[in-house]
């Protein structure tokens, strides 16, 4: 008998399951680290057996018949390994179409969808496979002791790493499984994105060398470069990038990846990146300068290659193939994107992990990782790049001691080397002065700002930058997630082109007339990532980071001796204010150093906000996670539970798509006509409201998502260009 894997709908053409398996076992092999390569060849060659039941074989042969096949090979491996290696091996495989199970008890009854549960199934007779599969012999004994190395039998430890491994292999798995597949269904494959890494460190070396170094900040700028330079041949883990903003973050940092990918032959490098607003300026900013040399991989929610019509289209092909698994050489995505893969339990979204090996990992902006996931995600590098061949450089304008939050929460024998020890320099680059004005009303805010030829004002809610706008005069322009992404990009673009020629006509800030005075009020979406520079800043009191942030708007070209950036209190949030534990710390610190600028005031903000809250930042680890259900056991780990809850986007939110152009209008009509839509194409035609908000909405029926998931406004009087989504028709506000 013929025991059929697959059989193409357009040939008819079949495969077993022999080949499928051997096919599958082979990829897996080759894509794991040389430690687990016999053990990931036998998860491929496993995880299919129950093919082997008559029941599948009459199901491929289509048969409306229903019989469950991946607990089957969870089963085999577990009777041939009666140890850690063996769960690890059955989580993997009971998994690989559904998604990594919760691993529940080993008191689970048969209908509960736990691995414990599934395993107690009944199934058929898959015996035959052992005719047709010859299965390695594996060192048990070894293969643990690597598993758990550097845990020093630390339960907690143990059960961290081993997730690690766990959803590692799984990735190996589920991209082998997927690309066999895909090989033998289809008869075309997508191309592979290429980059030629030597002639791009040529071209970002050149860029770097036609800059003049003739002012004292272009020698500061060069000087403090040159550090790193210095330091690319040295070996470590995780390297710290500690740079000022306007020292050339960006250039420098993707010159040293190149460096050390071709020095240590890596595959590729990924570039993450907090925000899709950054995103868009540093793809722009590669893209320009790489030509056609590096085939960058853009992965984010807001981005859809289908929607990419200045690019050619074997490339978005290409492309879209690659976003699947991250088999491509240059890659920028987001740090959600990333960290959200790693801890992850499905298919689509692991497949990804194991392509994060051999790998350059640069995280920009790295201070922003939020501390309520802060262990996890630092586990999360140390683990790649202890264990699965990879370097990441830590990159940011505000560093937390980086050196001492991994060895006390991630890895301790970490290799960790700090690019920058010099930073007196930093001073350089601080362009304006930061000065504390302590509680105010919105209006002597506004007062302050319109007095200056162009201000940013910064508040932290949404509803604060609505009220603002709506009290400024003269060219004002408003900025929140309120609003669609394309008309923030497109509000963004009116803003420079004003300051551009405000700039122009008017060189001396002393004679600006009223109506040519620019006013941008906004949420912190604009303090990372946006080249804008206003002649000054007010900044809501915030944590330390995002002032300093701010603070990178103001004056950014230096040309100004009097710049300042207010920071201030509103008077109306006093109460709330006071539960705001980062805006608080900044009080403190702004009442004890003169200037917030310096790294001794830095690095008290820091050490102040992650060394005293040991029990936040641990809480959302996975033995943590097992300790609160009382499971603390390899045998027990929450893989789906632990996947669904881990989110480093607040959830409490609703994404409204709001019809804007002819490409939404066209989208939006499939989804009204067909029920169906894409909603990365939508992403950037979508708001972002409250739960509360978006409920306000539906009762006022005006949301609708036509059985898609996806909500849309359905009356565009709620919505206005220059503001955002509205809670009352345009006919009702007065």
């Amino acid at each position: 008998m013929i025991y059929k894997a697959h059989v193409c709908e357009t040939t008819g053409e079949v495969q077993t399951i022999k080949e499928h398996s051997e096919n599958t076992a082979e990829l897996c092999r080759s894509f794991a680290v040389p430690d687990l390569r016999e053990i990931l060849y036998t998860i491929g060659l496993t995880h299919d057996v129950g093919k082997f039941q008559h029941t599948f074989q009459r199901r491929i042969d289509g048969d409306n018949v229903k019989i469950e096949h991946s607990i089957c090979g969870a089963r085999e491996v577990q009777k041939l390994h009666k140890n850690a290696l063996g769960l690890l091996m059955a989580y993997c495989i009971a998994g690989h179409h559904s998604g990594l199970p919760d691993g529940g008890s080993k008191g689970d009854s048969e209908e509960m969808p736990t691995l414990w549960g599934r395993l107690k199934r009944t199934t058929e007779d898959y015996d035959e496979y052992k005719q047709e599969l010859c299965l390695p012999s594996l060192d048990d004994a070894k293969s643990i002791n690597y598993l758990i190395s550097g845990c020093e039998m630390q339960l907690d430890s143990i059960i961290d790493q081993f997730a690690f491994w766990t959803r590692y292999a799984y990735s190996c798995l589920v991209d082998a499984d997927s690309l066999d597949t895909a090989e033998f269904c289809r008869v075309n494959m997508p191309r592979h994105l290429h980059a030629d890494f030597q002639k791009a460190l040529s071209l970002v070396s050149a860029k770097l060398d036609s800059f003049y170094c003739v002012t004292a900040l272009q020698k500061s700028r060069a000087v403090i470069q040159e550090q790193v330079f210095q330091k690319k041949e040295q070996q470590a883990d995780i390297y710290l990038m500690n740079m000022p903003t306007g020292s050339g973050k960006t250039l420098c940092s993707v010159r040293f990846a190149l460096e050390r990918a071709l020095r240590e032959e890596k595959k590729r490098i990924i570039y993450i990146i907090p925000f899709n607003g950054i995103i868009d300026q540093t793809v722009k900013t590669l893209e320009d300068l790489f030509g056609t040399t590096v085939e960058i991989l853009r992965h984010q929610s807001t981005f859809s290659y289908e929607d990419a019509e200045d690019k050619e289209e074997d490339y978005r092909d290409a492309a879209k193939n690659a976003t699947e698994n991250w088999d491509a050489p240059f890659i920028v995505t987001t740090a959600v994107q990333f960290f959200e893969t790693i801890y992850a339990n499905k298919r689509g979204k692991l497949r990804k992990m194991h392509n994060m090996a051999d790998s350059i990992l640069v995280f920009d902006e790295v201070h922003t990782m939020p501390s309520k996931y802060l262990q996890p995600c630092l586990q999360a590098i140390a683990y790649i790049t202890k264990y699965l061949n990879s370097e990441a450089l830590f990159l940011t304008a505000t560093m937390p001691d980086f050196e001492r939050l991994i060895k006390q929460y991630a890895l301790p024998d970490s290799n960790i080397c700090n690019l920058i020890t010099d930073k007196s320099l930093f001073s350089q680059f601080q362009k304006c002065k930061y000065k504390y004005l302590g509680a105010m009303s919105l209006e002597s805010v506004m007062f302050i700002a319109q007095r200056s030829p162009s201000a940013l004002i910064i508040v932290n809610r949404k509803e604060t930058a609505r009220q603002l706008y709506r009290e400024a005069s003269g060219k004002k322009y408003h900025l929140s997630t309120y609003m669609t992404a394309y008309d923030r990009n497109r509000v963004i673009e009116s803003i420079k082109e004003e300051l551009v020629a405000l700039e122009n006509e008017f060189p001396s800030p002393d004679f600006v007339p009223e109506n040519r005075r620019i006013t941008v009020i906004s949420t912190s979406l604009i303090e990372a990532g946006v080249d804008l520079d206003f002649h000054m800043v007010c900044r809501e009191i915030s944590g330390l980071d995002s002032i300093l942030q701010a603070g990178g708007r103001c004056n950014r070209e230096g040309k100004r001796d009097d710049a300042e950036v207010i920071i201030f209190e509103n008077e109306e949030m006093i109460s709330q204010a006071s539960e705001d534990e980062r805006a608080n710390l900044t009080k403190g610190l702004l009442e004890k150093y003169p200037d917030i600028f310096c790294p001794e005031c830095i690095k008290e903000y820091y050490d102040r906000l992650y060394f005293m809250r040991e029990t936040e930042i641990q809480k959302y680890t996975m033995h943590q996670y097992c300790k609160d259900r009382s499971c603390l056991d390899i045998n027990s780990i929450p893989f789906k539970q632990y996947a669904e809850e881990f989110a480093m986007i607040d959830s409490r939110t609703v994404s409204v798509v709001v019809e804007q152009d002819d490409n939404s209008k066209k989208w939006l009509d499939e989804i009204r006509q067909m029920g169906k839509g894409n909603a990365r194409q939508l992403q950037k035609y979508a708001c972002s409201i409250s739960w509360k908000e978006f409920e306000d909405l539906l009762k006022q029926h005006v949301l609708a998502d036509y059985g898609t998931g996806i909500w849309c406004l359905t009356n565009l009087d709620y919505y206005d260009r220059d503001i955002g989504i509205l809670f009352e028709a345009k006919d009702y506000i007065i």
